[in-house]
């Protein structure tokens, strides 16, 4: 029986020589096994503590010798055996929790002396250097000769950069490390992104810079990057669109998605309420979405798009006469703030609701409306905006919706009013 984590000996005399622990654990490899106590000439049960410093190891009898089990903590790997003698405190942290309880049990099975012929016994041998190194936390590979295809990554790891090694996909093996807080796929060929990213719950920064990516899956909006992503990196790829539930990724503060081929930003963009950073530069946006006004950032960089030139006589007309039952509906719904989903009405009405639009008027439309450009000073939603053209400016067209004639009317009135002054 083995155990791989952080180990303090803690002696309980210290204090009464006014002295105290470090509160620091060292890697270290805990053995459970036989030894030839030398005293009596038996073989009794011991655990072995190996470090960096100790790789012969620590011996500590266990029969009887076991004064209590401080467990409060196992499912976070961390436990504490007392020993009777000598009196010290065996703290464990930073272990696999399984592993940790499984130790533990045969620990207490060798205090009381039970039948040890089931237990799991291990020879109590020197370790290796590389089984007590410390944790491994960052990784960097940016070239294809350096890239593990043999062993596995560091399960420690938090931040893994792996660029310039021509991958075509993401690594499955680099799914399973469940601390990564940053994952760097940066300047490779990736296409498609599994949604098994989605499973990393520490994961905080997603560089994916310069891929051939050509979707970002609802699946991964889905997922538990919606409490977690705060940077995402997808600049340099293919994308022409990002789905509606893109905006369900609400801890965004750092969004980078210059050079794709976008057409529309994400209609909902506005729900992104912790967006600080926002680079599209170099898209192929026309228009920004009516969503849009109620971002509130620090920078915002949308140089190099074909954005058109607003003009409020220019509209789409999406109404009829009378207006369809369904739409009277879905706009009650929306303005009632009616609760609503699939359990009760049809997906396909849910999903219309989702992407329902607001009038100048504060009523909402779904899927009859009138639709026109204005133009928007881009300094009411960020207070540094990098030039949106070379001439200088810092205006760019933004959607508007109408729920009437009436509203699209005195739109038109208040443009004309404006003009003249």
């Amino acid at each position: 029986m083995k155990l791989q984590c952080d180990v303090e000996v803690v002696n309980r005399l210290l204090p009464a020589f006014g002295m105290k622990s470090r509160g620091k654990g060292t890697r270290a490899v805990l053995s459970i096994g036989r030894h030839l106590d030398k005293t009596n000439q038996r073989n009794n049960i011991y655990m072995m503590i190996c470090t960096a410093k100790d790789r012969a190891g620590s011996k500590y009898k266990l029969k009887d010798n076991i004064e209590k089990f401080f467990t409060w903590f196992v499912e976070e790997g961390k436990a504490t055996v007392r020993l009777k003698e000598p009196a010290v405190d065996i703290c464990l942290s930073k272990a696999d929790a399984n592993s940790l309880k499984n130790f533990l049990s045969a620990a207490r099975l060798a205090d009381r002396g039970s039948d040890t012929s089931s237990l799991p016994l291990s020879t109590l041998t020197p370790v290796r250097a590389k089984d007590v190194e410390q944790l491994k936390k960052k990784l960097t590979i940016v070239s294809k000769k350096d890239y593990p295809l043999t062993s596995n990554f560091p399960y420690s790891l938090e931040q893994l950069q792996v660029s310039y090694c021509r991958l075509s996909r993401v690594d499955m093996r680099m799914l399973s490390l469940k601390a990564l807080r940053k994952l760097d796929l940066s300047n490779n060929h990736i296409k498609k992104l599994p949604a098994t990213i989605g499973d990393l719950s520490c994961l905080s920064e997603l560089i994916l810079h310069n891929n051939h990516l050509e979707a970002f899956s609802k699946a991964l909006c889905l997922s538990t990057l919606q409490r977690t992503l705060q940077l995402l990196d997808l600049s340099q790829n293919r994308l022409q669109f990002l789905p509606a539930q893109f905006c369900q990724l609400r801890e965004l503060v750092n969004l980078k998605l210059d050079d794709n081929e976008l057409v529309c930003l994400p209609f909902h963009i506005g729900r992104l309420h912790k967006l600080r950073f926002l680079s599209a530069a170099h898209n192929q946006l026309a228009v920004l979405p009516s969503d849009f006004r109620k971002l509130s950032l620090e920078n915002l960089d949308l140089f190099g798009n074909p954005f058109i030139q607003p003009n409020p006589l220019d509209h789409t007309m999406h109404l009829t006469f009378p207006l369809p039952l369904q739409e009277l509906a879905s706009r009650a719904v929306s303005n009632l703030r009616i609760p609503y989903g699939p359990h009760l009405i049809p997906a396909h009405l849910c999903q219309d609701l989702e992407v329902a639009k607001t009038c100048d008027c504060g009523c909402v439309c779904v899927n009859f409306y009138i639709k026109a450009a204005v133009s928007m000073n881009l300094h009411q939603v960020s207070h540094t905006v990098v030039l949106v053209d070379d001439m200088g400016g810092t205006d760019a067209p933004i959607q508007q919706h109408f729920c009437s004639l009436s509203c699209y009317s005195q739109f038109l009135d208040n443009s004309l009013q404006r003009g003249i002054r």
